[in-house]
């Protein structure tokens, strides 16, 4: 069996920056003070013209960006998960989402596995605070791959966007050949007892979970949801329908993220079973980032006891 490629998803995001520092020169890049943590001080390296350090002000860094967004630039502004959307929510909601500006957001270290930086770091509401924003449109991907083409993708989409990526090294998924569809879930295992809706580092583990299952003779349809916001109603609705029950799996909150997205969705156009995999709405803690995502409950086994939970609820 070939090793298994890990790669964090904020290295693609720092790959897919320096894509467009080469081919746009209109792309800015700001960063409060953690550019080596966020990766953003690899295109400081190759462009430090284009680069801006705002210090810890990440309240300022949105301000500045969306001035320099007003003069025709496409601005990357980027932090901590935590301190991007926590600490800078007003700038955000009135000086990006309000006018409506060409902003995009680079959010790393979000959710539990962000591990020893404990709870005050561990970002688990950000995309609940996103999705709350008209307009803003908010992407999570699942391995490296996606994060480098999602980046390139939000360059050339006209309006604000909320991109997080994580610390820790997951899995790679997709190959070279990868292409983004913008707005669309992606069926990566076909199957009809239950589907399984998984966002960011989870779309690994609903990939273990699916196989677990064929082991037991369930057979799960595991579905990639890069973009939450808009969300692919379409896909979710012929999913559910086609299932019969649904699971979710994120990392983060149940409230306000994926699994609040999906139930909205089809209690309105297709009442289905849900059963959610996410952050059990309570604070995360210090320890290592792995054993932290078993603790909380978001892994293969997880989803595999909540796929069954799903079933029994048809």
């Amino acid at each position: 069996m070939a090793d298994i490629i890990t790669k964090a998803t904020r290295i693609g995001y720092a790959e897919g920056l320096l894509y467009l520092g080469e081919t746009d020169e209109k792309v800015i890049v700001m960063d409060a003070d953690l550019a080596g943590a966020t990766q953003t001080a690899k295109f400081k390296a190759q462009y430090p013209d284009r680069f801006f350090n705002s210090g810890i002000a990440e309240q300022n860094m949105i301000g500045v960006a969306s001035g320099l967004s007003l003069t025709g630039y496409t601005v990357f502004a980027s932090s901590f998960a935590m301190f991007a959307t926590g600490r800078a929510f007003e700038q955000i909601r009135n000086s990006v989402g309000y006018p409506h500006l060409n902003v995009k957001i680079g959010a790393t270290h979000a959710g539990i596995s962000v591990g020893e930086d404990g709870a005050s770091h561990q970002c688990n509401e950000d995309i609940a605070l996103m999705r709350s924003i008209p307009g803003m449109t908010i992407i999570n991907p699942a391995d490296a791959v996606e994060a480098k083409a999602a980046t390139i993708a939000a360059a050339k989409y006209e309006g604000p966007v909320y991109l997080r990526f994580g610390r820790l090294a997951v899995p790679v998924i997709f190959g070279d050949d990868y292409e983004f569809e913008w707005g669309k879930g992606q069926v990566l295992v076909e199957g009809d007892d239950v589907a399984i809706f998984a966002t960011g580092l989870m779309v690994n583990e609903a990939l273990m979970a699916a196989e677990q299952l064929k082991n037991e003779g369930i057979s799960a349809r595991v579905i990639n949801i890069h973009t939450i916001k808009p969300l692919d109603e379409e896909l979710v609705v012929k999913a559910a329908r086609e299932c019969g029950c649904v699971v979710t799996a994120e990392e983060h909150n149940i409230i306000g993220g994926l699994g609040s997205a999906v139930c909205e969705t089809l209690s309105e156009n297709c009442p289905t079973p849900v059963v959610r995999v996410g952050v059990n709405d309570e604070f995360g803690r210090s320890g290592p980032a792995v054993e932290l995502l078993h603790l909380f409950g978001l892994d293969a086994a997880h989803i595999v006891e909540s796929a069954r939970k799903a079933i029994s609820l048809k």
